[in-house]
């Protein structure tokens, strides 16, 4: 861990205060670019971080291994990765095994060995149904819960997560990731809100393919954890964004939501609203927040999720912290700040603040539901948008 005294902290205190930056893009043709823009936009948020933690998550980086399980892990110790190997080939098929490349990087002071695994699950000592996803969720909090010094961060298809502490082009420049390519990128700068900094807790939180990166404080973490353990998922990371990506994977993988539906239990109106709303309406959020009360999110937070061939930028409703969207041609942006944005796409066919609680979605080109939505209404086409 570095030196809280010497990150940009004159008060020598254990807890930093600053901000969050958060960016998305995504190529709505399935495109896939190199990190160089989304590491310029979150780097050009630098004030708003404070090097202690930084991370990015690119969706279509594996394409030549698309149909296997990319498990990055970090290791503490030799042990801890002899130990976690052992149980890796005890419990699915390696198909390749390697160490993350990395380069010397000034900034970045005593990072664990980071290893990444291309897997297909074992299914020699299973006698239950059970789709693949849920084996490898499941042996994911395995490892990380009973391997003392091993921390899976990354577990999904043809897409990775690479995090630490640092800022976040001091995090891209460690990884290389300028020579990667996906379609989807998103980017996270500074560290989780009350937590130590270490490594494994740092933004986007991930689970299969589904990750997060977050601005704000999620004062709801207890009650949204306690619910989420009930369904087998194990928090390990010891920060609040980490709910965030099981509660998705929850909602959406397992309980089969779209992720309208989502966003709408995250955050859904008040009880005063619901109730002036019309039969059908009130009816679906009262349901909502019944059955699904305990995954409301409380506190402000701004939120970029993503998947495979999908991303979305949301807020809390009155919007507590910032979220600026824009588009231009086949790609979409979420921001913390329109800078960001603009210093990577000077032209923009639309640039816009979100409505508080309304979800910006972004998908690929073919796939159900349209390419471009707001709070359910369609954002057409480039041609029929106002250019700024």
């Amino acid at each position: 861990m570095k030196d809280l005294s010497r990150v940009n902290n004159p008060y020598n205190d254990g807890k930093v205060i600053s901000q969050c930056s958060i960016f998305g893009m995504m190529d709505t043709s399935g495109k896939r670019h190199s990190g160089e823009r989304t590491i310029t936009a979150i780097a050009n948020m630098h004030e708003r971080g404070n090097g202690l933690g930084g991370g990015f998550a690119v969706y279509g980086c594996y394409p030549e291994r698309a149909e296997d399980y990319a498990l990055h892990i970090m290791y503490e110790t030799r042990a801890s990765r002899q130990e976690t190997e052992a149980y890796l080939k005890k419990f699915f098929q390696v198909r390749h095994a390697e160490e993350v490349p990395t380069f010397p990087t000034e900034a970045i002071k005593n990072p664990p060995d980071i290893y990444r695994y291309f897997v297909q699950p074992s299914r020699d000592e299973i006698h239950e149904i059970i789709s693949d996803d849920d084996l490898v969720a499941r042996r994911v909090f395995r490892i990380n819960t009973s391997l003392d010094g091993a921390y899976v961060f990354s577990s999904g298809k043809d897409m990775g997560v690479f995090k630490g502490v640092g800022f976040p082009e001091e995090i891209a420049q460690f990884f290389g990731l300028k020579d990667y390519h996906g379609y989807i990128w998103t980017a996270h700068g500074r560290f989780p809100t009350n937590t130590r900094g270490w490594w494994g807790g740092a933004h986007p939180f991930s689970l299969l393919d589904w990750t997060v990166v977050h601005n704000g404080e999620i004062s709801s973490y207890g009650a949204n954890r306690r619910f989420l353990e009930m369904y087998g998922y194990v928090c390990t990371m010891h920060t609040d964004t980490e709910v965030v990506a099981y509660a998705v994977d929850l909602l959406a993988r397992k309980h089969k939501m779209p992720i309208e539906t989502v966003m709408d239990i995250f955050s859904p109106p008040v009880w005063e609203q619901i109730d002036r709303m019309e039969t059908e309406k009130r009816r679906y959020y009262e349901t909502l927040r019944n059955v699904y009360a305990p995954l409301l999110l409380n506190g402000p937070f701004a939120i970029i999720v993503a998947h495979h061939g999908e991303m979305v930028a949301h807020t809390d409703r009155i919007r507590l912290r910032p979220m600026v969207a824009g588009i231009r041609g086949d790609i979409v942006y979420a921001s913390s700040e329109e800078s960001a944005i603009r210093l990577v796409s000077e032209k923009l066919d639309r640039v816009w603040i979100p409505v508080g609680g309304h979800p910006v979605i972004a998908r690929l080109k073919g796939t159900t539901g349209h390419e471009i939505v707001e709070g359910g209404k369609l954002l057409r086409s480039a041609e029929e948008l106002e250019v700024r």
